[in-house]
């Protein structure tokens, strides 16, 4: 056969045909892998050092020759043709117009099986420390707005209804507590990520590469994987980062919806920074929560590589298969995503001013006292199921005159029950409820400033391991 520049071919008659060769070429995007391939191969060339093949002098040829095409690559002066399968054809092509004969020397003891694995596997443990360095930050805004509003008060929710009063600042840490665990799943994932395929070659192992084990160091690995087959055909270290990027976009949007609600009038909790915001084409009076949204929409999009993936595995023989090239426009789309959505949320959360007011004023709407009536007299001996019903008829008692537990006398607690005294009435503030709430895990103001200090270790911990990110 023969299509110039091939890594395979010698037992074929003809070329493939164009349909063959359209269906088979990488998309553009997975030429990103280049500098995790480059890397590689000059790993790859010191394994070839050890097991004969090249000897110094050549590796050091080599290796300089892979920088160069390294540095113009990132450079832009390096472009795939379209005669270029993938990327491992485009380099090699290029290595070998470089330094002629001795590039083709490089493919010795490996295969496209352990370098796809790999390539893949280097950039996504680079990618996990960049966007941890991403949602850190989006943590940090939280943070600086909770440390705003400690003494804030406002109505907690549940089923979207008036449930009892919490911190704004407990409300936004409830979504920085979920932001700590996904770095902590990125944390874990870069640990069960960190084995070798290289020396798997197309399924066998090598019989060329016998220390892939020194290679794994060499990449920043532990070691090596401990089966060949598993080394080319697994993929579950790409399933589990899809997942950790599909969770952390599930807690995107879920901050994501609070923001619709704090920001919409009905609410008019939090008012949005002109430059995290955008208007209408039609109707000159909007401002509408565009991150928000697109956060929201782009959260199924994570969901989705991920359980494309999982489709794709779930039913291939196990060792290597094309389907498993998948893998790469998944991960590519969840990492663009994220990288695209991370900062916009972060700069939307940093600006965004909070109406204090207005958050007071909603704070007991919806009889959300009603738990303070029902604990007071079970601190007095009532049972609970029934102090229970007494407070229920004290809401319907209110709801029947049209009015709140603030307008109470002594004299319509004792109608509801004479169990109701009039001592009740000082439990009755937001104020008085949120700071009753003072155990570790309570929206006390002092209880969320020991929340927060504690936060903050854990995002200092995990900010070491993530470095200080791209901005």
């Amino acid at each position: 056969m023969n299509s110039a520049g091939a890594l395979w071919g010698g037992r074929f008659k003809k070329a493939p045909s164009k349909a063959l060769a359209d269906l088979s070429r990488s998309p553009a995007e997975y030429f990103r892998l280049a500098p995790e391939d480059l890397r590689s191969s000059a790993a790859h060339a010191r394994e070839l050092v050890r097991a004969g093949i090249l000897d110094a002098q050549e590796c050091a040829a080599i290796e300089q020759a892979l920088a160069g095409v390294e540095q113009d690559f990132l450079a832009g002066k390096l472009q795939p043709i379209p005669a270029d399968e993938d990327v491992h054809t485009f380099l090699e092509r290029v290595l070998k117009d470089r330094i002629g004969a001795l590039g083709g020397k490089l493919r010795a003891g490996r295969s496209r099986n352990d370098q796809a694995a790999n390539d893949l596997k280097l950039h996504l443990r680079t990618k996990i420390r960049s966007l941890a360095a991403d949602v850190l930050d989006l943590q940090n805004a939280l943070v600086a707005q909770a440390k705003e509003h400690v003494d804030t008060i406002t109505t907690g929710f549940t089923h979207l209804q008036p449930a009892q009063p919490v911190t704004f600042a407990h409300q936004l840490l409830a979504h920085a507590q979920g932001f700590a665990r996904d770095v902590d799943r990125m944390m874990d994932w870069e640990r069960r990520s960190a084995l070798s395929p290289l020396g798997g070659a197309a399924l066998a192992g090598s019989a060329i590469a016998l220390h892939p084990e020194l290679a794994a160091v060499e990449l920043g690995y532990d070691g090596a994987c401990e089966n060949s087959i598993d080394a080319v055909g697994a993929r579950d270290h790409v399933a589990e980062f899809l997942f950790v990027t599909a969770m952390l976009g599930v807690n995107l949007s879920r901050l994501a919806e609070e923001v619709f609600l704090w920001n919409s009038k009905q609410f008019a909790w939090v008012e949005l920074d002109d430059g995290h915001a955008t208007g209408s084409s039609i109707m000159p009076q909007k401002k509408n929560p565009d991150i928000a949204e697109l956060t929201r929409g782009r959260s199924s999009r994570l969901i989705a590589v991920l359980q494309g993936v999982l489709v794709a595995l779930k039913g291939i023989p196990f060792a290597y298969n094309r389907d498993l090239s998948e893998d790469k426009w998944a991960a590519f789309e969840a990492i663009d995503t994220l990288e695209l959505v991370l900062p916009a949320m972060t700069g939307m959360i940093a600006t965004m001013a909070v109406d204090r007011e207005r958050l007071k004023a909603q704070a007991t709407l919806g009889f959300s006292l009603a738990t303070e009536v029902a604990d007071w007299l079970a601190r007095r001996g009532v049972p609970f199921s029934e102090a229970h019903d007494i407070t229920g008829a004290l809401v319907r008692h209110c709801e029947a005159r049209g009015c709140d537990f603030g307008d109470l006398s002594a004299e319509d607690l004792a109608a509801v029950d004479p169990r109701l005294g009039p001592d009740v009435l000082a439990q009755l503030t937001a104020e008085a409820a949120v700071s009753a709430r003072s155990g570790y895990n309570g929206t006390a103001p002092a209880s969320v400033r020991r929340q927060i200090g504690r936060l903050e270790t854990v995002i200092g911990r995990q900010r070491v391991w993530a470095g200080p990110g791209p901005g």
